[in-house]
């Protein structure tokens, strides 16, 4: 057997495909395929996500793919918003489409009381047939029909059952606005993939997020019983081990750089896939940050890394004039490391105020107290 993987390697190889080591000089919808969409719960993040990982990225270009509809936000993967492009929106939702399902059983079951669900889905279809709607909108016109059920289990039944799609100009940069909701098969003018291939996606995934387990590629989609598939798709793929005698599978010429390879200090975004992604997150973080960065809200803040390892978060205020970045590390910072994180931090807040002039600072925090491994 070959030597295991080590942390190190399988975080640089990572980082390679996600574009954190070098950003990529590619348009703006490759990225986002490549990537196998963006989470997206609010609006900014993907933003951010692609300033770390595209050379020269325009914010604008963003906002107008998502005004010619060939990107969209909606729920896939893991139940939860994503920005992907038109294509995946109608083959990852398909697939996806079993675990929002299980969404309303496991969640608003009780809620619904004795209200149908597939009804429910079917009075939220024709509502927007006729105009989109904001979900507390949608939530009270399905009431209506259902007075004893709460409005936003009505809605949050609708969005679960339903692929619905986030409109602009929710999401665009520099506007906000709250969500307006219409199908995507009415927004795309075209149906959900009626033979949406898994296969095709975990081979996506890998591409983007290998080498991984069986855990790690349910864990990124949500998805059960995706051995299976990958014990289809084993002739094709390289098997390897990690240091704990894990199997983790990948593409035959995905890259997979040197363990030693040194590696430029880089800022995640607020929900970046790059930290939800994966079952077994130590190539990335340890037990103590991982935790750190876990709330009971499900809200994940902005993080940085140094030399391929999450050391603190960030959080940046473009409120005032005067825009700041306060970065908390969970440990001490060599000077070395302070200077190159201030210096990228420096080129993000130019790029999160377009260019206003400044002085904008970038500040540190004392080390934040972590608990034992």
């Amino acid at each position: 057997m070959p030597a295991p993987l080590t942390r190190p390697a399988l975080g640089r190889a990572l980082l390679a495909r996600q574009l954190l080591i070098e950003r990529a000089k590619m348009p703006v919808r490759d990225a986002v395929e490549h990537l196998v969409g963006i989470q997206a719960q609010a609006p900014k993040p993907p933003y951010f996500a692609l300033w770390s990982r595209v050379a020269g990225f325009d914010p604008r270009e963003l906002s107008l793919l998502l005004e010619g509809r060939e990107l969209v936000r909606l729920s896939v993967m893991r139940g939860t918003v994503h920005l992907v492009t038109d294509r995946d929106a109608l083959q990852l939702r398909a697939l996806t489409q079993p675990l929002h399902e299980n969404a309303v059983r496991t969640n608003l079951a009780t809620q619904l009381g004795g209200a149908d669900p597939g009804q429910v889905a079917d009075a939220a279809r024709e509502l927007l047939a006729a105009e989109p709607l904001t979900g507390s909108l949608l939530g009270a016109r399905l009431q209506e029909r259902w007075p004893d059920v709460e409005a936003r289990a009505l809605a949050m039944t609708a969005r679960y059952l339903l692929p619905l799609v986030q409109l602009p100009p929710r999401g665009l940069w520099g506007r906000s606005g709250q969500p307006v909701v219409d199908t995507v098969e009415r927004w795309l003018g075209r149906p959900l993939a009626a033979e949406p291939c898994v296969e095709s996606m975990v081979l996506r995934y890998l591409g983007a997020f290998g080498p991984a387990s069986v855990r790690d590629a349910q864990t990124w989609s949500g998805l059960t019983r995706l051995g299976e598939v990958l014990d289809r798709l084993r002739p094709q793929l390289r098997v390897f081990h990690d240091e704990a005698g894990r199997e983790l599978f990948d593409l035959p010429d995905a890259p997979r750089p040197d363990a030693e390879l040194p590696l430029p200090v880089r800022f995640l975004a607020e929900y970046d896939n790059i930290i939800l992604s994966h079952a077994d997150r130590t190539r990335l973080l340890d037990e103590p940050v991982r935790r750190a960065l876990a709330s009971k809200n499900g809200q994940v803040p902005g993080t940085f890394l140094v030399d391929g390892r999450v050391r603190g978060t960030w959080k940046a205020d473009t409120s005032r004039r005067t825009a700041t970045l306060t970065l908390t590390p969970f440990e001490r910072l060599s000077d070395e490391a302070q200077a190159a994180l201030a210096a990228e931090g420096e080129q993000l807040l130019a790029f999160a105020t377009d260019g206003r002039p400044g002085p904008h600072p970038v500040t540190f925090t004392a080390p934040r107290a972590l608990g034992p491994a």
